[in-house]
């Protein structure tokens, strides 16, 4: 399919049967696709629910709506947690959330898994299947709270020894940088400092560092690194000269830096670093393979909600006996609105109240425009375009 002109957002909608239910597919399937290709569809089957009494419907009605948001929340959250494990480009991210079993999460897979999970549940419409949903979702959050707890706290501790030995001379950690040679050790009286000297001021020192204080071992300095602004030096002296020496060094803005030769603690700084290098791609494929398990779970358990709020609606709206259509929409980006006018003209029938409000020209008591968007026929959208960047 065209990137540009399909949407990663789906139309769920119903209409009331006709003579018979294939009738009203075929009307929508006919007015959307003759007219310059609108929208795909499919037909998105929810298999007969016994129903209540009307203040059960109602009530329902609002628990689904509360139950939808959360479970679309998780769903982004997920979605949102997998963009940042796989640090990679986002529509990379968006493909492989959307990828199940190798193939696409295309409208036909939805409706195939609504009919499929339906079989999961009673017959009744009533609080089994919000428990069912609402415990299985709430489970993946709490989840995915622990795990990328841990994961984060190992990725944020890695980084911040990478930080230690990155950046420039002034800050960085230098043990991996100098090498036992490059220290007088275990001597009573002489000491060996490292000393940060500017470029722009490294003749100066050349001519000058053996001056600074008394006592400094002449010839005792080479430079031992270099970044971009600065060369790392070391020099010997006696160590009753450093304070002298440190402070002399800061009027030529030479930085004494402050460092202890320990083979023992860079080697448990290294070892620290392997470590957690190691316990992060270790953690990685699992952790990349249990988002995508659990982003297909809510994100299945979230379209499971969408049919249940369309069942009721349905029901709401056009009375009893259960009788419409449910059907699964994907507009194309360019013709939204021709697709809403054709929609608009199918089902305009169906309530008497759809002229004032597709104008908007009138209120109407009891109905808040701003909270949803209201059409004559029953619609939700379903966005996803999971992730929070665009």
């Amino acid at each position: 399919q065209d990137k540009d002109t399909k949407m990663t957002e789906f139309w769920l909608i119903s209409a009331p049967g006709e003579k018979t239910c294939q009738q009203t597919w075929e009307k929508l399937h006919a007015a959307t696709t003759k007219n310059n290709n609108l929208s795909t569809n499919s037909k998105f089957n929810i298999p007969d629910l016994k129903v209540g009494t009307l203040d059960v419907l109602v009530g329902l009605s609002d628990e689904l709506a509360k139950l939808d948001t959360f479970v679309e929340g998780v769903v982004k959250k997920v979605a949102q947690y997998m963009a940042d494990v796989l640090e990679d480009s986002k529509d990379k991210v968006q493909e492989n959330l959307l990828a199940n079993g190798g193939k696409a999460l295309t409208m036909i897979y939805l409706s195939f898994e609504i009919e499929r999970s339906f079989k999961n549940y009673s017959s009744f419409l009533d609080t089994v299947p919000f428990l069912f949903i609402f415990k299985g979702v709430n489970q993946i959050d709490n989840d995915l709270k622990a795990r990328a707890s841990a994961y984060n706290n190992l990725k944020g501790n890695l980084q911040n020894l990478e930080r230690k030995n990155a950046g420039s001379l002034l800050t960085r950690s230098l043990a991996d940088i100098v090498k036992k040679e490059d220290f007088v050790l275990d001597s009573e009286y002489l000491v060996t400092l490292l000393v940060i000297v500017p470029k722009v001021n490294y003749n100066d020192w050349v001519k000058q560092y053996e001056t600074l204080a008394e006592m400094v071992v002449p010839r005792s300095s080479n430079v031992l690194f270099e970044d971009q602004d600065s060369y790392l030096c070391n020099v010997t002296l006696f160590r009753k000269a450093v304070d002298d020496f440190k402070h002399k060094a800061r009027e030529y803005k030479f930085l004494v830096r402050d460092f202890q030769y320990n083979e023992e603690e860079m080697k448990a700084d290294k070892e620290e670093m392997n470590r957690l290098s190691t316990d992060k791609k270790k953690q990685f494929g699992p952790l990349v393979r249990w988002l995508k398990v659990n982003f297909s779970e809510a994100f299945i358990a979230w379209i499971h909600v969408k049919a249940l709020r369309v069942f009721v609606e349905s029901v709401l709206r056009y009375g009893l006996p259960v009788n419409f259509q449910a059907m699964l929409l994907q507009p194309n980006k360019k013709t939204m609105k021709k697709l809403r006018e054709v929609l608009y003209d199918l089902y305009k029938h169906l309530d008497s109240s759809a002229a004032a409000i597709i104008d908007a020209t009138m209120d109407i008591p009891g109905l808040n425009l701003s909270q949803q968007e209201y059409y004559p026929y029953v619609y939700y959208k379903i966005d996803c375009n999971l992730l929070e960047f665009k």
